[in-house]
């Protein structure tokens, strides 16, 4: 073991766990659609100084990219929607998906797709709300995606995307083993990588989120495949690519008080919790 790598396991040590839907669910205290489910309200609050619960969502047909468990998807079909699609990369998540529905009595509201957001298997302008919630950051081909998205929009339909940058102090996504906040900004990817890997024998779903996070490059080399480094100045990049403006935009600092540093260019990536936007076609 590297000695970087001893060093984030002992700093490790001094902090304290955050909440994480992986480790609820290994304890026992709810499943992972479960948890995505009461979370649902969470996931739209702040779209709601822009837009009502009911225009989201009642009577509309919706599609929640990267659905994951299905659980935030249902509690979409469970404010009105007519319909939800789930759109899900790993087929794996279907059956949880699929139970809670039917467990909700939302299995008539709600249908699983595993498809790649890059490619969305639905026609043109079908769609009346598509919501992106922490799903932006780790799509392979954002680009793609986000045209995607707009494709398959309805007139008058609306996008609703919001991501972490990757410059928040949890933006590597690895808080369900590694507590460091800003921990990919102190080490190599090699020692996170190799830290990961250490403490995943320590819990039993190890080997799945190893599997599911890290993946190897034509030299062997591993890296954090889950994620795709999405700053806040990449995002604007692909929107000016794409000719692609929001109709109402928010960034949402780490802490009130550091509002004014949210807002300067050369902090806010590291301030900025939440980039918060809306599309309208």
């Amino acid at each position: 073991m590297k000695f970087s790598t001893k060093v984030l396991l002992a700093l490790n040590r001094l902090f304290k766990a955050p909440v994480h839907p992986l480790n609820l669910q290994n304890d026992g205290v709810m499943s992972y659609a479960m948890w995505q489910y009461s979370r649902g309200e969470e996931t739209i609050k702040n779209y709601l100084a822009f837009a009502k619960k009911e225009e989201m969502f009642e009577g509309k047909t919706v599609v929640d990219i990267g659905c994951g468990a299905g659980g935030k998807s249902l509690y979409y079909a469970a404010c009105g929607a007519k319909k939800v699609i789930g759109v899900e990369i790993l087929e794996s998540y279907r059956a949880e998906a699929v139970a809670l529905a039917k467990e909700l009595g939302l299995a008539d509201r709600f249908e699983f797709v595993c498809a790649d957001a890059a490619a969305l298997p639905f026609e043109s302008g079908s769609v009346d709300t598509l919501i992106m919630n922490d799903a932006m950051e780790h799509v392979g081909d954002p680009d793609a995606v986000l045209g995607e998205c707009m494709r398959v929009l309805a007139e008058g339909g609306r996008l609703f995307v919001n991501f972490p940058p990757l410059n928040h102090p949890f933006g590597a996504h690895l808080s369900d083993l590694i507590y460091i906040p800003w921990v990919h900004l102190f080490f190599p990817e090699s020692t996170l990588v190799e830290a990961y890997k250490h403490l995943a024998k320590n819990v039993p779903d190890g080997d799945s989120r190893v599997a599911f996070r890290i993946s190897a490059r034509k030299d062997g080399s591993e890296y954090f495949s889950y994620i795709n480094h999405m700053t806040i100045r990449r995002f604007d990049g692909i929107l000016q690519k794409l000719g692609v403006k929001p109709v109402y935009r928010k960034h949402i600092p780490l802490r009130p008080f550091l509002a004014p540093a949210a807002k300067l260019p050369l902090l806010r990536e590291l301030f900025v919790k939440m980039v918060v936007c809306v599309f309208e076609k």
